[in-house]
């Protein structure tokens, strides 16, 4: 028999030996992204960025390379929020020692986080995510060749009901009330209100009428799910061969696709020349939302071929436009026809809508707490950076993220053998048995995510967070 044990207020020790401690080896993913920063030098590469930004002498600050770790472990584990990137790193121990610090010592506060991303202009975070690319190249995993471009909404941190009239400041209540005063009401009830703003005929809230008080930059556009809110546009050009991202914009959520294209593409083909010497990009695939008469004749122009889906309209004229303009329609539209083009329209709705989801749905960055387009710039490329880190992991190592269940099973395994280690007692029949069937659980199911030769062919955007 076995008596009820039961939970009673335990005075703490005054001291503890670290010897006494029960030391649980770190996870195995950040002790290998450790590893790969500090032979890539990282920390002297980020202290030399952000010196120009500080004063000489004072107390010392945070570590920029202890900056831009917490904002991959946020990444990594899933984290919307600088509070909750703080509150993850300050309580594992895990992190801990990926960010350097000893049980004793206190980790920086999401307070601390803010100041240090204020501080830093917007070409520091471009710096680093370019040193990540670097990375990749440097193990031959960027090709940089042909190129998909897509985009996405960011939820921004603007609610809808505080929106205000961007000519009088009125909110929506205020504006109901003087309507309701050209109709000659007088004194208004909330349920007249409603009735009027129900029955009015022109009830479109546009961006040129309206913005949001807490968050002037943010607009209001319809989300994935349908819904409307205030939110910001974040685009992504991805290399269709190693399915690496090279460039992430986040743009005003009311500017059009055939506009933001070429910045994008401009932008990646910075990146590359950066990274490769020399801009490579041959082919670029996009959707019909990009499919725009001087886009491509752009393209064209700069020797890169398009292949972009071709809208549904009426027959088009073209006696008024150049002839430029003609002649790259009619060969984007003969690329498209063909067998490659509906080939690369397939992985690039597979291969960049993959980015989207672990970016924005597994990565946490779906919604921001942020406010002002170019703080939110700021830390999307660093979970786009993040992003291609763990695509390096991956390919290379053959390591899935810390979150993934996979990568769970071998900490788990790791996490046991070493408490058996550590206990002194030889191992019993039931000990050996478990292991085994532990690691062959965990080598069956990393094959069934992975498959021979890790090749992933997933096109849910529920099931890419298992890697």
């Amino acid at each position: 028999m076995m008596a009820l044990g039961r939970r009673t207020p335990k005075q703490p020790e005054l001291s503890v030996a670290t010897t006494q401690l029960v030391r649980v080896p770190g996870h195995p993913f950040y002790g290998k992204l450790n590893q790969v920063l500090s032979e890539a030098d990282f920390d002297l590469f980020v202290e030399d960025l952000c010196t120009p930004h500080y004063k000489t002498g004072g107390r010392p600050g945070i570590p920029p390379g202890v900056y831009f770790r917490m904002i991959l472990v946020g990444y990594f584990e899933g984290l919307d929020s600088q509070r909750g990137i703080a509150w993850r790193c300050a309580d594992s121990l895990a992190l801990r020692e990926f960010l350097g610090y000893a049980l004793t010592d206190p980790t920086p506060v999401h307070a601390s986080l803010t100041e240090i991303r204020q501080r830093l202009p917007q070409e520091v975070f471009e710096a680093v995510f370019r040193f990540v690319l670097a990375l990749l190249e440097g193990h031959g995993l960027l090709r940089g060749q042909t190129l998909g471009i897509d985009a996405t909404t960011l939820e921004a941190n603007a609610a809808m009901k505080s929106i205000v009239r961007r000519d009088t400041g009125e909110d929506w209540t205020e504006y109901l009330k003087r309507l309701a005063l050209a109709e000659g009401i007088e004194n208004p009830t909330p349920e007249d209100l409603r009735r009027l703003d129900r029955n009015r005929p022109d009830k479109k809230v546009s961006n040129q009428d309206w913005q949001s008080p807490s968050d002037p930059e943010a607009r209001i556009a319809k989300m994935k799910d349908g819904t409307t809110h205030m939110a910001y546009k974040a685009e992504h050009a991805v290399d269709l061969e190693s399915e690496a991202i090279v460039a992430a914009c986040v743009l005003s959520a009311d500017t059009g696709d055939a506009s933001s294209g070429p910045e994008t593409l401009a932008a990646a083909q910075k990146n590359l020349s950066a990274v490769q010497g020399e801009a490579a990009v041959s082919e670029v695939v996009m959707d019909r939302g990009y499919h725009d008469n001087g886009l491509l004749s752009d393209c064209a122009e700069a020797g890169v071929r398009t292949y972009i889906a071709e809208r549904k309209q009426a027959t088009r004229r073209w006696t008024d436009k150049p002839p430029e303009q003609e002649a790259a329609f009619r060969a984007n539209r003969r690329r498209m026809r063909g067998e490659r083009g509906r080939r690369l329209s397939r992985r690039r709705s597979e291969v960049v809508e993959r980015t989207f989801a672990h970016v924005c749905e597994t990565g946490g960055g779906r919604r921001s707490w942020l406010r002002g387009l170019v703080n939110v710039a700021k830390l999307h490329l660093l979970r786009s950076a993040a992003y291609n880190l763990g695509l390096l992991l991956r390919k290379v190592w053959r390591m899935g993220k810390p979150r993934s269940w996979e990568a769970g099973w071998a900490a788990a395994m790791a996490a046991a053998a070493a408490i058996l280690a550590a206990s002194g007692r030889p191992w019993d029949a039931f000990d050996v048995l478990t292991a085994v069937i532990g690691v062959v659980l965990a080598f069956l199911m990393v094959r069934r995510a992975f498959g021979p030769g890790f090749s992933l062919r997933f096109t849910g955007s529920r099931k890419v967070g298992f890697f």
